[in-house]
């Protein structure tokens, strides 16, 4: 049995996706709120707003998670680059997963959490293994 699969390495990846997949929740918080105080109080119109409510988000997701879930030494502008696009990905298999789910018959909301699932897996993935990378 390989190391990775014993002890402190398994504790340490089953953190590290607990910690994700916590920011993300605080993430939805971000762009709901940003998305409510955009569109309606400020008037932003809807497209407008939605859009700049994910990337406070991505900017919040991006900086929690180089602090506390993998606990980087400093942002860095290549990392959010590559965080960014690591996010729009993990958007393409949410809504292609989702597509393809319902027009296979599964349940709309059933067809979405699967879509959230898959699309977490690739984003976390992304960000442990391109974005902060293996051997930091």
């Amino acid at each position: 049995m390989s190391r990775a699969w014993g002890g402190r390495t398994t504790g340490l990846l089953t953190n590290r996706i607990l910690r994700f997949a916590v920011v993300g929740g605080a993430g939805t918080v971000v762009n709901t709120a940003a998305l409510y105080v955009l569109h309606r109080p400020l008037g932003v119109p809807l497209v407008a707003a939605s859009a700049l409510a994910v990337e406070f988000a991505v900017v919040h997701n991006y900086l929690l998670n180089d602090w506390w879930t993998f606990a980087a030494r400093a942002p860095s502008l290549r990392r959010f680059g590559k965080f960014n696009l690591s996010m729009l990905v993990g958007l393409a298999v949410n809504v292609l997963a989702l597509w393809a789910l319902v027009h296979g018959g599964v349940h709309l909301v059933v067809a979405n959490l699967l879509a959230i699932g898959a699309a977490f897996s690739v984003n976390y993935a992304s960000s442990a293994l391109w974005v902060w990378g293996r051997n930091r």
